[in-house]
């Protein structure tokens, strides 16, 4: 994956696969923003298992309370980011 830089609309993969997964389910399918790229990691998700994996990057990603939730009745300023592995990135531009 090319880098994402700040400000790039994505949304997480909506996927649900067994295992140690270390994205929420209540982001799988939502849409945010990058804020930040961390560097490359090693895969949590391979390593809990004592696995080798490749390292992936990770990027800190900023979404919406009232895109997270429909009936959030909170500011429209209120966000939560969360940091996520590239391979749950999908690139919406």
């Amino acid at each position: 994956m090319t880098r994402l830089a700040p400000g790039t609309p994505i949304r997480v993969r909506e996927d649900f696969p067994p295992g140690h997964i270390r994205t929420p389910v209540y982001l799988r399918g939502k849409t945010g923003e990058v804020i930040k790229f961390f560097g490359n990691f090693d895969n949590a998700e391979t390593a809990a298992y004592g696995l080798p994996g490749l390292k992936k990057g990770v990027y800190k990603v900023r979404f919406r309370a009232i895109d997270l939730w429909s009936d959030y009745a909170g500011p429209a300023i209120d966000a939560i980011e969360a940091d996520l592995y590239e391979h749950w990135l999908e690139r919406l531009t």
